[in-house]
């Protein structure tokens, strides 16, 4: 016999676990889309093979897109004054997941010999077709948070549960769509996997039909070796990335239904807006007041530190895996064990922060990934590829580790960032830090991937080559540049929270304490 729901006052279903599940799943369809993001700059590196300096300002011009879709589509939400039978925030939650079924697609249409002007078209037609639906899906969801429930502790669980719906749709597809769309060649009998390479000037294209090592002509079922750095050649199967991305947006669709069908809103939805009215807005001034909020001003530079190690570092480190550490397919399941460390912390969290405070407890963190950025410049000195492996993954796990305090602290770490300009200045102004907070931290996931590119084709990466082509130094400079990063953006970290952001756990006890008297001498 099926178990009744217990019902409230109002006649709605009890919050409880059905809901948190719920939500979890909405974020779990975001991120399956979501996560093809770090996807789209290798596609069109390697597989569509367009020039790094183009690639770079295309980003660029979508990033300017990016910045302005959140706040368009979520006016365009606000502004929606039909009745719908499931309710405004559902409806839109469907229409997104519905496009999202071919979205995520439209970014990855595997054309590689079409004209440059045709390829730089597909990609800011696709990316903007994707961006769309995905913000119609995404924004109306995070605001659906306000409108399941108005008990703060409830908000709170949603909120959590959100995060485990948004590391599961992170990570499944980050460790398995790499070993689906990378591919070692071995030799069968034809020079198929040749056909959409440009041949490096000066090498005989027989030489890519030659083992390297013996000088005789491939058998069946040989490695085929590059001739440049004698590995064998791993390629990236683009229309793979197309279908995968199609499955992807599938299983995204399901994830949404399972949200839409289980979750109950219990508060009206007129009284909750996905876009903030504001007055008029003063960039100058606000960046000046900004950049005397000295805790704002370093956690943003965290980061922006953060966002240039986990983001920008993504595409050079998916070309390293292929073209140095020969194993591309795998390049997924190395990032998550170097970043699982983070995850450690969530539970302890709060007994951290009440024992050290978010300063201290992040510096010394910050200090760890310092290490590790150390350990990483030592990988591309070694000449054995295996133990180069494991140093670099050495690091990797200690810069994760130390990243670990402020993943979880960042945000509560921006709230103390308005309260200090309440208590400095005597005025809160919410909107005006957050929105600089979100403008900087967007620039430092746009502008830092186009960088990385300049920067790799500075350093030798020739478009036209795929991962076939590229030298050996190329390869080795690819390692070069990705222990940089990280090391940068770990002292950009550092900097930002150990000599700008001055909110010790003595200075904040002080600060809240006589925001609190002011508080209760205004009462």
């Amino acid at each position: 016999m099926k178990k009744e729901r217990q019902l409230d006052q109002n006649g709605k279903p009890l919050f409880g676990i059905r809901d948190k599940v719920a939500y979890a799943a909405g974020d779990l369809g975001c991120n399956m889309s979501f996560s093809l993001k770090g996807t789209v700059q290798t596609f069109w590196l390697v597989f569509m093979m367009l020039e790094t300096g183009l690639l770079s300002a295309l980003l660029l011009v979508v990033q300017i897109w990016d910045a302005i879709n959140d706040p368009l589509i979520g006016t365009l939400i606000d502004n929606d004054k039909r009745n719908y039978r499931n309710g405004k925030f559902k409806t839109y939650i469907f229409i997104g997941a519905c496009g999202l079924l071919i979205g995520g697609a439209a970014v990855f249409l595997p054309f590689p010999n079409a004209p440059k002007i045709i390829k730089a078209m597909l990609f800011i037609i696709g990316y903007i077709v994707w961006d769309a639906f995905y913000t119609i899906a995404n924004v109306p969801y995070g605001s659906m948070l306000s409108i399941v429930t108005d008990d703060i502790g409830q908000r709170a669980q949603l909120s959590t549960w959100r995060s485990i719906g948004s590391m599961i749709g992170n990570i499944l597809p980050s460790v398995l769509l790499p070993m689906l769309i990378w591919k070692k060649v071995t030799y069968d009998g034809t020079s198929s996997f040749l056909d959409r390479i440009e041949i490096p000037e000066g090498v005989d294209r027989a030489q890519f039909l030659t083992n390297p090592e013996t000088g005789l002509p491939y058998q069946i079922g040989d490695k085929v070796l590059s001739p440049t750095t004698g590995k064998q050649v791993e390629i990236l199967l683009g229309e793979r990335v197309f279908f995968a991305a199609l499955i992807m947006g599938v299983l995204g669709f399901l994830a949404f239904m399972f949200m839409l069908k289980n979750i109950t809103v219990r508060v009206d939805e007129s009284s909750v807006k996905t876009t903030e009215k504001r007055e008029k807005f003063n960039v100058f001034a606000a960046f000046g007041k900004f950049m005397r909020n000295r805790p704002a001003v370093g956690a943003t530079l965290a980061a922006m530190g953060m966002f240039l190690g986990m983001n920008a570092a993504t595409t050079a480190n998916t070309i390293m895996f292929a073209t140095y550490f020969n194993m591309a397919s795998l390049s997924g399941l190395v990032q998550m064990i170097g970043f699982l460390p983070m995850f450690l912390f969530m539970p302890f969290i709060t007994k951290i922060v009440e024992k050290y405070g978010k300063k201290e407890a992040s510096v010394f963190g910050t200090v760890v990934s310092l290490i590790g950025g150390g350990i990483m410049l030592i990988f591309p000195l070694i000449k054995s590829t295996i133990l180069a492996l494991v140093v670099y993954l050495l690091g990797l796990v200690v810069y994760g580790v130390g990243m670990g305090v402020y993943t979880c602290v960042s945000w509560a770490m921006m709230g103390d960032a308005i309260d200090y300009n309440e208590w400095k200045f005597g005025t809160r102004e919410e909107g005006t830090v957050y929105s600089l907070h979100s403008f900087f931290r967007k620039l430092a996931q746009g502008i830092g991937p186009s960088v990385v590119l300049l920067l790799m084709g500075a350093l030798g990466y020739v478009s036209k080559l795929g991962t076939i082509g590229q030298s050996a130094e190329t390869a080795h400079n690819m390692c070069w540049l990705v222990a940089g990063l990280y090391l940068f953006s770990a002292v950009l970290q550092f900097v930002g929270l150990s000599v700008i952001y001055n909110l010790d756990k003595k200075t904040l006890t002080q600060m809240n304490a006589e925001l609190a008297a002011r508080k209760s001498a205004e009462e």
